[in-house]
């Protein structure tokens, strides 16, 4: 593999994770911390040296979201939620309609450095700073013309705190697919590339797995 075509793979996988989350959250009303973490401290790194400071290396924390990569791209690999690939390509879709609102773009890096500070002083996934994260995208990306429609056990997402989570986590996930697109991701290879993704994804794991 490339180094771009392995960096095209953890930024998708990073939006499949934020899909698979939100997917979770919204039928359980919970989620496993050490998938949330990764995506929610990669909203903090606004000026990365490289690429691995945004994700760690190997991407060790989207082990999750490289197994539901994996899984979309080679059905022999089992099934998942129809509404995590509606929520993955919600997530694409919702970066080409930002990316035509540099107005908005600059909301949100200002509002994460905003947010950032919630972060300093108590913690990247403190109620308070997923509270900030929350509120940014309803000022921002739930003004655009196209909004995700999040599906699910209505006790939960009636819920504050889990609706902060569910909005904190989509945010995340646009911040992949900005990176996806960054890195050279383009819609059509999710169709013709599926073969590639679904071996860098495995590569990954196994890596993942030696260095754990």
């Amino acid at each position: 593999m490339t180094t771009q075509q392995k960096e095209q793979t953890i930024a998708l996988a990073a939006v499949f994770q934020a899909a698979s989350l939100v997917e979770e959250l919204a039928r359980t009303g919970d989620v496993s911390s050490e998938a949330t973490q990764p995506m929610i401290d990669s909203l903090f790194v606004q000026n990365p040296d490289n690429f691995d400071s945004i994700y760690g290396e190997s991407a060790e924390g989207l082990g999750r979201g490289l197994e539901t990569l994996l899984t979309v791209s080679d059905k022999s690999s089992g099934q998942i939620s129809p509404d995590v690939t509606r929520y993955a390509l919600s997530l694409l879709h919702l970066e080409r309609k930002l990316s035509k609102a540099p107005g908005m773009l600059d909301a949100l890096g200002q509002g994460i450095q905003q947010a950032s500070r919630q972060a300093d002083h108590f913690s990247n996934t403190h109620p308070n700073t997923i509270a900030a994260l929350a509120d940014l995208y309803k000022q921002t990306l739930s003004q655009l013309s196209f909004r995700i429609r999040v599906t699910g056990n209505p006790t939960y997402l009636q819920n504050a705190a889990t609706a902060d989570k569910v909005r904190a986590i989509l945010l995340s996930g646009i911040r992949a697919a900005i990176l996806w697109r960054q890195v050279g991701g383009r819609r059509w290879q999710l169709l013709f590339s599926r073969r590639r993704y679904s071996d860098i994804c495995r590569d990954l794991l196994t890596e993942s797995d030696h260095n754990s």
